[in-house]
């Protein structure tokens, strides 16, 4: 404790709200327990800990040998909108008098409840440090807001997944208070090793029943649409009625519309069916087992998605409560559950399976970090918050001109032989763009790519453009999640491993995305060009190269590893020419603008490529351009080039209908107008007959790659979905 400057113990104060917070809260409250010569530990109890409708679970607490100081009757019944919000005000009334008399140096706050967010408010005016467990996370309900409210309140975070702690770290919260420690509860999980199983399932679910073949049942209403969430659990128990499986039904949580709920079990005789046992409470130790052993868990209780997984129990995740969550493959999630029939095929598929265990959410160390953590809070420390924004740019005041701004985007293009950048409007209108020869070197292009951004945004404050962010089109294979070039073309070198992110947005202070240049050409397509609207389509870019991105159920297709959409690399020969790949019969082998390159210089070695009308100078380099020149003026062999190279992109086309399915592809680049007619015979001959009525257009965009990019700005900074 020396080296954090206090001299005394940490007072703290562990606040819990119900069963589900206390199995997470229990493992730090034995941890602090353990070491009194570092803490003292204060417990208040409020929430439905103490209804007897929901098991007087206040009692668990008692039995783990804790020291309750206070019981808060908090909770207002009714189990609607109005009664949660008048819980809320009640416990804000009643906590102010605990907490003076407590004097904690810290409170801990577990989750989203709105008991939680009381606590949070009440700590937060009475200036009391707040530890909050479980923050960044993301459910999808109102849960949601909550949680994030009370992130705001908290001047500590401890959370369970890398994805939150960066969720964290993106609303501003210092770095430097956040600890990845894992779930508390997963130091229970892992330990826990039962061998008399057999008697908590005797107990709890009936005398005949064998490890998986039973089914916990968990289910909460979803306080922003509670008429809906009724009407799933009601087609949940048809479903778990008709698949005669016996069955443990939890009784839900005390949120508006539980009541409503219970009425459904009631109405449909769930508490004296034979095949089901329907409970408020099951101490956590024994729950383990129970869901550990289980068939599989149904419901949309967040205990599924987390802690289930440590046991690899199938589970389906029914509605969009939990959607957000992070889940092993043990979850099968079945968002719009509005019949029995979808969660019936659900419990067919899910049943008796075992998956492989997951630890997302902890390895079982979670709370001997929190208790190090907790000894290096130093209360000399300022008690204000300080939140890390990003930097910004100067504002700008705000008068009429900086008003009727045009938003716009910079656009960056990386091609194998120029660099462009351009300022894009939100239209797509391109308002000025430069251009410059891509260097060859690292160095030269960085230096050249910050170069031209800081002269186009500034020459946007002269054009009245009001600069968004940056977005990069650039060859190879791209994780645009961390703005890395992962791999480049052949075309561009040293361009591997490189963060394009990092200097650019350090350098003009914007937002940056970067993406490869198939995927950008697809959203340009999906936001200016004939793939506006349509859900599922794919672009196919023809020129120096062959490249190409996905667009289905109106999402960019990334793939497992970015490597989604290589259209060039579909291999349409066994033994036709080879790739740049070191592959052989690629599209891009016969179809790409160096391979017409490359037949082109045969032709013209052989002195078989110039016709009458045709001429080339001594100087002059032999390219695909001579090659659709020749062809024009009746060179047959330059045409039977073509037809080869059309009818390898057609091929390429059929096995994408066939995998895909999309309802339009689009060609684009300068080949794009040669090979159309071409495809479109192919896929006549070729394609099954299900996926010839696929429209194969020309793309209309003059500049596919740089409207990408822009893309990626716009549709992001403009809160669409990317």
């Amino acid at each position: 404790m020396e080296k954090n400057g206090n001299k005394r113990k940490l007072r703290i104060c562990v606040a819990t709200c119900n069963r589900a917070d206390y199995s997470k809260l229990a493992p730090i409250m034995f941890g602090i327990k353990a070491e009194p010569q570092f803490f003292e530990l204060d417990v208040v109890v409020l929430g439905s800990h103490l209804i007897d409708d929901y098991g007087n679970t206040y009692r668990m607490i008692e039995q783990d040998d804790f020291d309750i100081h206070t019981r808060l009757h908090t909770i207002v019944r009714g189990e609607d909108e109005a009664a949660m919000v008048e819980s809320v005000g009640l416990a804000l009334v009643k906590l102010p008098d605990v907490l003076s008399r407590l004097k904690p140096d810290i409170v801990i706050v577990h989750g989203d409840r709105f008991d939680a967010l009381a606590l949070a408010t009440s700590a937060a005016l009475m200036n009391i440090r707040i530890l909050h467990i479980e923050g960044g996370e993301v459910s999808g309900t109102i849960d949601d807001s909550i949680r994030h409210a009370i992130t705001k309140l908290a001047h500590f975070h401890v959370c369970c997944t890398r994805s939150a702690e960066q969720h964290l770290i993106s609303m501003c919260e210092d770095h430097d208070r956040i600890l990845l420690a894992g779930c508390p509860s997963y130091d229970k999980l892992l330990s826990s090793k039962n061998k008399d199983y057999m008697s908590i399932i005797r107990m709890w679910i009936g005398e005949d029943v064998k490890p998986r073949d039973y089914i916990v049942a968990l289910q909460h209403p979803v306080t922003t649409d509670i008429k809906h969430s009724i009407k799933m659990f009601e087609l949940t128990l048809d479903a778990l009625i008709s698949f005669n499986k016996r069955t443990l039904v939890l009784f839900p949580n005390i949120d508006a519309g539980s009541k409503e709920m219970v009425r459904v079990m009631r109405k449909k005789g769930i508490e004296h069916h034979p095949d089901f046992r329907a409970v408020k409470h099951v101490p956590f130790e024994q729950f383990i087992q129970l869901v550990a052993h289980a068939g599989c868990v149904i419901g949309n209780s967040s205990c599924g998605v987390r802690e289930v997984g440590a046991f690899g129990t199938p589970v389906i995740n029914l509605g969009t409560r939990q959607i957000g969550r992070e889940t092993g493959e043990n979850v099968l999630h079945v968002r719009d559950a509005d019949t029995q029939d979808k969660i019936l095929q659900a419990l067919h598929l899910q049943f008796g399976k075992q998956y492989p265990c997951s630890k997302i959410y902890g390895d079982g160390n979670a709370v001997p970090r929190i208790l190090k953590f907790l000894k290096s809070i130093d209360l000399k420390e300022p008690l204000q918050k300080k939140f890390c924004f990003p930097p910004v740019k100067e504002n700008i005041s705000q008068d009429i001109d900086h008003i009727l701004e045009t938003q716009s985007a910079l656009a960056v293009d990386l091609g194998g032989t120029n660099l462009r950048v351009a300022i894009v409007s939100m239209k797509g209108e391109i308002v000025k763009k430069y251009t410059q020869l891509n260097p060859k070197t690292y160095e030269d292009r960085i230096g050249l790519i910050l170069k031209m951004c800081m002269e186009a945004a500034s020459e946007a404050v002269n054009l009245n453009c009001r600069i968004l962010g940056v977005g990069i089109s650039t060859g190879g294979r791209v994780n645009p999640r961390e703005g890395i070039v992962l791999h480049s073309t052949k075309l561009i070198q040293e361009w591997s491993s490189v963060d394009l992110r990092t200097p650019i947005s350090d350098a003009l202070h914007l937002p940056v995305w970067v993406d490869n240049d198939g995927n950008c050409a697809a959203l340009a397509e999906r936001k200016f060009g004939h793939g506006k609207g349509v859900e599922s389509f794919v672009t196919l870019i023809t020129g120096t190269g062959i490249g190409g991105g996905i667009i289905h159920q109106h999402e960019l297709i990334h793939g497992s590893s970015f490597c989604a959409a290589e259209l060039g690399h579909i291999v349409v020969s066994l033994e036709g020419p080879e790739c740049l790949c070191g592959s052989h019969g690629c599209i891009e082998a016969y179809a790409s603008g160096i391979a017409l390159q490359r037949e082109a210089k045969k032709l013209h070695d052989e002195d078989l490529l110039l016709v009458g009308g045709m001429s080339v100078k001594t100087e002059e380099t032999i390219s695909a351009v001579h090659l659709i020149q020749a062809a024009k003026l009746g060179n047959a062999k330059a045409d039977s080039i073509l037809r080869t190279a059309g009818t390898a992109l057609g091929l390429g086309v059929v096995n994408i209908l066939h995998t895909m399915n999309p309802s339009l592809v689009i060609l684009s680049g300068v080949l794009a107008g040669h090979y159309v007619n071409v495809v479109k015979d192919v896929i006549r001959r070729q394609a099954l007959f299900s996926a010839e009525t696929v429209d194969v257009v020309v793309s209309n965009l003059a500049d596919p790659a740089l409207l990408g990019a822009a893309s990626l700005v716009l549709d992001y900074s403009t809160r669409r979905i990317y």
